[in-house]
């Protein structure tokens, strides 16, 4: 760890909440010194005061102890393959039990009524399958997940869903070739 990074992330945080280290040391129940010592680098707030201090800055203790930036690791491997896989086989539900079974009928309808869409018309559509295909992608990658932009740009017929998916992964560092 850091101690001077943790420091400049504790003081540009108390900052940006219009806070003095007087007042975020009686947030915390601390002295200004203490506060003081943190920013400094030249000693670590005491692992008891880390919920409330996050919760005070409005951040996450990984984060904070990180100085900031977010490391994430042993990321999982999401294939378009598996994406593209996961549609085939939700049509082949349909297909295997029926279009007019309940049990497709309500599975259809729940993913229609949470995405606010027609996913049997989506599906339908090369351009709009690819709207599926990114946002099960993004999802992903909003979770930790990494994605390989050569598998997507081979894949995807929507060149806009390719872009959306890159500029994702930019922010999250989960990017693959």
């Amino acid at each position: 760890m850091d101690n001077l990074k943790i420091g400049t992330y504790i003081q540009t945080l108390r900052k940006s909440a219009g806070m003095t280290q007087k007042e975020l040391a009686e947030r915390l129940n601390v002295s200004f010194q203490a506060v003081s010592k943190w920013e400094t680098g030249e000693c670590l707030p005491d692992t008891g005061l880390l919920p409330a201090l996050c919760d005070c800055l409005d951040t996450t203790a990984d984060r904070l102890l990180n100085g900031g930036s977010v490391i994430i690791r042993g990321r999982k491997r999401m294939r378009v393959e598996d994406v593209i896989a996961g549609f085939s086989r939700l049509e082949e539900i349909g297909r295997l039990f029926g279009e007019r079974c309940t049990f497709y009928t309500a599975m259809i309808e729940g993913v229609n009524e949470k995405m606010n869409l027609d996913l049997l018309a989506y599906l339908r559509d090369p351009q709009t399958r690819d709207v599926l295909y990114a946002e099960v992608l993004i999802q992903g990658i909003l979770q930790g997940c990494s994605v390989d932009m050569e598998e997507v740009e081979a894949a995807f017929v929507n060149r806009k869903m390719v872009e959306t998916v890159r500029r994702y992964l930019s922010r999250t560092g989960g990017g693959m070739g």
